[in-house]
């Protein structure tokens, strides 16, 4: 396929990653078997977004839990039952391009606004709610990302810091003097690979380039309840 990354091979960096050591790890066509699924399933959400929040598709949450590749791998590296807990499709392309600073994800989508100690603060998103939990939370979460098109360098890979998911809640302002002195990797991948992080990472992206399109499914994944009243959005 043009543009598209080498396929994972002994001595490739990317199979050197430990998701605990490192806060990532990938897994080369991991989602291959689910990739047609997967399309049928989207294709009712609009393209084109810098970010669609996928929610209400009991279709996603089949292809994407416990019984399926994906999740069933999640589970195995978790060890124990993990859910799918949120959704974001990004779309990279010509009308909807952009870069993205370096930052920790810290909010989770619920199903409705509570008011609970060490939650928020709040936000809306596409309608839906969001909050900063404890951080604690996060630290619990991994975020999987299943490509759907090819990523080399050119085409907005996702650059993180390994290790960066064992610093605790980074202040913003200390974020760029810890790139500045860390080792940075690119995350490369083809159509229907998988990468696996620790949801603190350190992450940030550059916006594709011209003429390329880049789209990646973004799932949150997490274990057990929030504190009622709260509950996960889900997918």
């Amino acid at each position: 396929m043009n543009g598209s990354a080498p396929p994972a091979e002994a001595g490739d960096e990317r199979l050197q990653l430990r998701l605990d050591r490192d806060g990532a790890c990938f897994h080369g066509g991991l989602a291959l078997p689910i990739l047609d699924a997967l399309a049928g399933v989207l294709a009712k959400w609009p393209d084109g977004r810098a970010g669609t929040r996928i929610a209400g598709g009991a279709g996603l949450a089949r292809l994407l839990g416990p019984e399926a590749p994906v999740g069933a791998r999640l589970a195995e590296l978790a060890g124990l039952p993990v859910r799918p807990v949120r959704a974001v499709l990004f779309d990279k392309n010509d009308r909807a391009d952009w870069s993205l600073g370096w930052h920790q994800d810290r909010t989770i989508a619920v199903r409705a606004e509570a008011d609970l100690p060490g939650f928020g603060p709040w936000t809306v998103k596409q309608g839906i709610c969001h909050v900063e939990p404890p951080f604690a939370l996060s630290e619990g979460m991994l975020t999987v990302r299943i490509h759907l098109d090819p990523v080399d360098a050119g085409n907005a890979p996702l650059l993180i810091v390994p290790g960066s998911h064992r610093l605790g809640r980074i202040a913003v302002a200390d974020v760029d003097a810890i790139v500045a002195r860390a080792p940075v990797f690119s995350c490369l991948a083809d159509t229907g690979d998988v990468w696996i992080y620790r949801t603190p990472i350190l992450h940030a992206s550059h916006a594709a380039r011209p003429g390329r399109r880049r789209r990646v499914l973004q799932v949150d994944y997490a274990a057990g309840d929030l504190p009622a009243p709260l509950e996960w959005l889900g997918i």
